[in-house]
C-alpha cells in the first residue's frame, strides 16, 4: 500500500506536469504573437504560397546593428561577420534607410556615373548613393503605393525604377530615377512620390525586365492566373498591358531576354525561363498575343521551383529550389540545366554547398555566380562547384531559415557589390580583386 508521502508524490506529479505544459503553451504562444506582430496586415492572405507562409513563420525582429565602414576581412572575419576573399565596404542598418523589414536590391547606375542602390523595404523603397561605397549617402524613401509588405521587388530600365509589391492595390510603382537629389544635396534624406503608376495588376510578386525589349512581366500577380502578365514600358511614364501567358500557371519569378544561344530554331526570338513552383518553364513571349510554352520539366527532389539565371552564353540555367534543403536536408543545391535545345532542357548536374541554408536569389555576372543563401548570406561560385569566397551576414547560423540575405546586386562597374539583409539593413562589399581577375580569366565547363 503506498504510503501518504508516496500518494503525494502521485498526485503532485501531474500537477507539476500540468503546470510546465502551460508554461510552455504561453510561452510558445507569446513567441507566435511577437512573431506575428512582425507580419504586415496584407501579408495575412489566405492565399500566399508554401513558401511565403514558410518565411512568415521564421520572421524576426530587425537586428539592433552599427553601421560600419571600411572593415577588411581579416583570418576569416569582417567585424561579427565570416568572411572570405570578401571586404566590408559599408553597412547601413535598416533604422538609417527607412526602417521596416528589409527585401529586394536592385541598382542603378545614371548617365553621369553614380552608383545608386535601391532597397526595398515593407514599407517602400530606400534609394542610396553608393558611388563612394564606404560612405554611402541615403537620399530619402518612395513610399509603398497601398499598404506595407514583406515582398517588394525592383527592376530599372531607361533611367526609371518599377516597384511591385505583394500588398493588395500596389500596382506597379514607376520613379524617374534621374530626379534623385545629389548626395551633397541639404534636405536629405527625401520623401519621394512615385512619377507614374501602373494598375494593371492589384499584388505582384515579382517584376522582370528585358532591357532589349522594353518589355515588363509581372509574376505572381491577381492577373494571368499568376503567370506571365506583359507590360510595355518601352515610354516607361506610361505603361501599356499588352498580354499574358496563363497556360502554366503560378510563375514566382523568371528571367527574359532576346535568345542569343546555340538553338537556330529561336535565333532571336524573346525568351522567358521561368521558376513555375515546380517546373523551369520556357516560354517564347515573341508575339504577345500569341505566346508559345516551348517546355515544360521537372526534376527528382523539387520542393519549391524559385529563380534561376542564365550564362552568358545562353547555353545553361542556373536554376535554385527554396524548399528542397528543408524538405529533404541536404546542403544548398544548385541545379545546372543544359539549354542549348530549348525544347528539351536536360538537368547535367547540380553541387551541394558547404552550409545547410535555403538558397534565395542568385545572378550570373561573367563566369561567376552570386548566391544569396539567406543565413549564408552572399556565396560567390565558379561553377559547377568551386566557392571563391563568400560574406555571411546572419553569423550565428547557416540554417535552413529564411532570414538573413535576401538578394544581391552584383553588376556594377566599379565592383561594389550590395547585398540587402531581411533583419538586417544593405551591406556593400567587394571580392578581393586577385580572386576576381583568377575567377573571370579561369574558363568554365559551360563557356
Amino acid at each position: 500500500m503506498n504510503s501518504p508521502i508516496q500518494r503525494a508524490r502521485l498526485l503532485i506529479l501531474p500537477l507539476l506536469l500540468l503546470i510546465a505544459a502551460v508554461l510552455a503553451f504561453s510561452q510558445f504562444d507569446s513567441a507566435r504573437a511577437q512573431r506575428d506582430d512582425l507580419i504586415p496586415e496584407s501579408d495575412r492572405r489566405a492565399d500566399l504560397t508554401t513558401t511565403q507562409k514558410a518565411f512568415l513563420a521564421d520572421r524576426e525582429p530587425n537586428q539592433d546593428l552599427p553601421a560600419l565602414s571600411e572593415v577588411p576581412c581579416v583570418g576569416g572575419m569582417a567585424d561579427i561577420y565570416h568572411c572570405k576573399n570578401i571586404d566590408l565596404l559599408s553597412f547601413m542598418p535598416l533604422s538609417s534607410i527607412g526602417g521596416g523589414s528589409g527585401n529586394d536590391v536592385w541598382g542603378w547606375t545614371s548617365p553621369e556615373g553614380r552608383e545608386i542602390a535601391l532597397m526595398g523595404r515593407s514599407s517602400g523603397t530606400a534609394f542610396v548613393d553608393v558611388s563612394d561605397p564606404v560612405n554611402p549617402v541615403y537620399l530619402g524613401n518612395l513610399p509603398t503605393h497601398s499598404s506595407n509588405s514583406s515582398w517588394r521587388d525592383i527592376k530599372t530600365y531607361a533611367d526609371h525604377a518599377f516597384i511591385v509589391s505583394e500588398a493588395g492595390g500596389h500596382g506597379m510603382q514607376v520613379f524617374d530615377l534621374t530626379t534623385l537629389p545629389a548626395a551633397t544635396a541639404p534636405g536629405l534624406p527625401m520623401t519621394f512620390s512615385e512619377t507614374a503608376h501602373y494598375a494593371g495588376v492589384g499584388n505582384s510578386h515579382n517584376i522582370v525586365i528585358n532591357e532589349d525589349s522594353g518589355y515588363a512581366y509581372l509574376v505572381g500577380t491577381n492577373t494571368c492566373s499568376g503567370g506571365l502578365h506583359f507590360v510595355d514600358i518601352s515610354t516607361p511614364t506610361a505603361p501599356v498591358n499588352s498580354g499574358c501567358f496563363s497556360s502554366d500557371g503560378y510563375t514566382h519569378d523568371a528571367q527574359c531576354v532576346n535568345y542569343a544561344g546555340p538553338d537556330p530554331d529561336y535565333a532571336g526570338a524573346e525568351i522567358c525561363f521561368n521558376a513555375n513552383e515546380d517546373t523551369l518553364t520556357i516560354v517564347d513571349v515573341t508575339n504577345k498575343a500569341a505566346p508559345v510554352q516551348i517546355a515544360r520539366v521537372g526534376y527528382s527532389g523539387s520542393g519549391y521551383t524559385h529563380q534561376g539565371w542564365l550564362w552568358p552564353n545562353h547555353r545553361v540555367f542556373v536554376l535554385d529550389d527554396e524548399l528542397d534543403e528543408l524538405n529533404f536536408g541536404h546542403n544548398t543545391r544548385t541545379r545546372y540545366w543544359r539549354i542549348s535545345d530549348l525544347d528539351n532542357p536536360v538537368l547535367i548536374t547540380f553541387w551541394d554547398g558547404p552550409t545547410s541554408a535555403i538558397d534565395h536569389n542568385q545572378y550570373v555576372n561573367g563566369r561567376v555566380i552570386y548566391q544569396s543563401n539567406y543565413r549564408a548570406g552572399l556565396r560567390i561560385v565558379k561553377p559547377p562547384s568551386r566557392e571563391l569566397a563568400y560574406f555571411d551576414i546572419y553569423p550565428t547560423s547557416d540554417s535552413a531559415s529564411f532570414n538573413g540575405s535576401w538578394s544581391n546586386y552584383p553588376f556594377f562597374d566599379s565592383g561594389t557589390i550590395l547585398i540587402s539583409g531581411i533583419e538586417q539593413g544593405l551591406f556593400m562589399v567587394k571580392i578581393n580583386p586577385s580572386t576576381m581577375a583568377q575567377a573571370q580569366a579561369a574558363p568554365t565547363i559551360f563557356d
